[in-house]
């Protein structure tokens, strides 16, 4: 989607271009040409920047895809437990 927004943004910037671009007629009156090409190139520039960043960052709306766990769920804890010559408090692995 964000390719097909930025060639549409480069289509319409190419199009305007050619509209605004002076004729032989108009040729002595550069000012209005030449601030219609600085705001139609900021403008096109919004255009394709924020269709290149998209609205919601670079996983789109609904956020990064799945994941999967693979074997069990393992986490830290403490615990007392037995070391031969008594009891003390460790840290242990505890998988599910």
């Amino acid at each position: 989607m964000t390719k097909t927004l930025t060639a549409l943004a480069a289509a319409a910037t190419i199009a305007v271009a050619a509209m605004a671009a002076p004729t032989s007629a108009e040729a002595r009156g550069r000012g209005g040409a030449l601030a219609a090409g600085i705001i139609g190139g900021l403008a096109a520039g919004a255009i394709i920047g924020s269709a290149a960043a998209g609205a919601y960052g670079p996983y789109g709306h609904y956020g990064p895809g799945p994941y999967y766990v693979y074997g069990p769920r393992c986490f830290w804890t403490r615990q007392r437990v037995w070391d031969g010559y008594g009891w003390r408090r460790a840290r242990v692995r505890v998988c599910d």
